[in-house]
């Protein structure tokens, strides 16, 4: 195998042993997908501003989120059928996000159940949350991640219903994977992977078969949103899942500084500036675009993180530098997951790190505490005024 120094050599192999369906369920977005695009080349505006002649010793990439100490200011970001892009794959990541020691966050959508992850793992890991029309299945899931010693719940905000996604459609994307010629054809081309989800029992959305009721077809994540996502939700709706939980509440989904404010008014311990991957409101601002007047609205009344676009440890930087307390990672683990499983997500993590701990040196910075935009050449038309 070639040498892996980065998150691109990853996804070359990823994209040859995944099937085609999951990969391009993660390596796509919504209509034109012109916000997944800029998701990733907005990073590529912003630059570095070198120092020289400073003391690089001693240096740390060590920081907290919502309390919780991390070795660098990551997190895994939910993905929806992690399980299909590796067999157990939501296990898997979990226990390298463990020893490496960041979060992980297991989605409602998961293959993977809340059950499986905590049987696998010794540390709390994070749940996100889809908001759902049946209270009763959203109440028991609550109790059930407060049995699983769950340490910060992740409320999605931006999916009330799906956004268009072609690839998707055309694909016939499902869990596992219907089996047309098409399909088939294409599957017979993954045998590692086949062999992998062979030897697993995880095969469905595990968070919601048997546990869900009056549910016509689990294995499609399109069926189950249409039926049973909550296009009613409201913050009134987030302030009772809040208070049901009674724990850490992250919001996910902000990329208006009105909403920002909203979240600081229900009491959220954070939020994260996302467009969902681009996957959403095609057309929508970049995170790292919408990063700064988020921050200038509550930048000090609340922890303020993001994902979107993050493939490298200088995009990490680079939001760290703008002024975020943490990143989220979802299709770099991802990447990492589909081409060498575990070892995968643990290389996607050590690349960051590294390109992290490099930049800040060579930015003269020995402590990611102390990273800010003095760090950063700005453009003047790099924060847009819109009419």
């Amino acid at each position: 195998m070639a040498t892996i120094t980065n998150i691109e050599d990853l996804k070359k192999i990823y994209k040859r042993r995944v099937p085609k369906m999951f990969y391009d369920y993660a390596e796509s977005g919504s209509w034109t997908e012109q916000t997944f695009r800029d998701n990733v080349s907005d990073f590529e505006k912003l630059r570095f501003r070198q120092r020289v002649a400073v003391d690089m010793t001693g240096r740390s990439t060590a920081t907290k989120m919502v309390g919780e100490d991390v070795t660098i200011p990551v997190a895994l970001a939910p993905v929806g059928l992690t399980g299909m892009q590796h067999a157990d794959g939501e296990i898997l990541a979990a226990r390298s996000a463990e020893r490496f020691g960041v979060p992980f966050t297991l989605s409602t959508m998961s293959v993977c159940s809340i059950e499986d992850v905590a049987e696998h793992t010794s540390k709390p890991f994070w749940l996100q949350l889809y908001m759902m029309k049946d209270t009763d299945y959203i109440s028991r899931l609550i109790q059930r991640a407060k049995d699983a010693k769950v340490s910060a719940l992740v409320i999605t905000l931006d999916l009330q219903i799906l956004g268009q996604r072609h690839k998707d459609l055309k694909n016939g994307l499902s869990t596992p994977p219907k089996l047309t010629l098409k399909t088939m054809a294409n599957l017979a081309t993954k045998w590692r992977w086949g062999w992998g989800m062979l030897g697993t029992k995880r095969r469905f959305f595990g968070n919601i078969v048997g546990h869900a009721t009056n549910v016509t077809d689990t294995t499609s994540l399109s069926s189950w949103t249409a039926e049973q996502f909550d296009p009613s939700l409201d913050w009134e709706k987030v302030k009772k899942i809040k208070d049901e939980w009674g724990g850490k509440v992250i919001l996910k989904g902000i990329l208006d500084a009105e909403d920002a404010k909203m979240a600081l008014n229900v009491g959220a311990d954070a939020i994260v500036v996302s467009n969902h991957g681009g996957r959403q409101l095609d057309g929508a601002i970049s995170s790292i675009k919408a990063l700064p007047s988020i921050l200038d609205a509550v930048g000090n009344k609340i922890e303020v993180h993001i994902d979107g676009g993050i493939r490298t440890g200088q995009d990490i930087l680079k939001c760290m530098a703008m002024g975020a307390k943490g990143t989220y990672i979802g299709r770099a683990y991802t990447y990492g997951l589909g081409a060498l499983g575990e070892q995968g997500v643990t290389k996607t993590l050590e690349i960051l790190q590294k390109e992290l701990d490099v930049t800040m040196a060579l930015c003269g910075e020995r402590d990611i505490l102390n990273v800010n935009r003095n760090n950063l050449l700005i453009p003047k038309d790099f924060i847009p005024e819109w009419l």
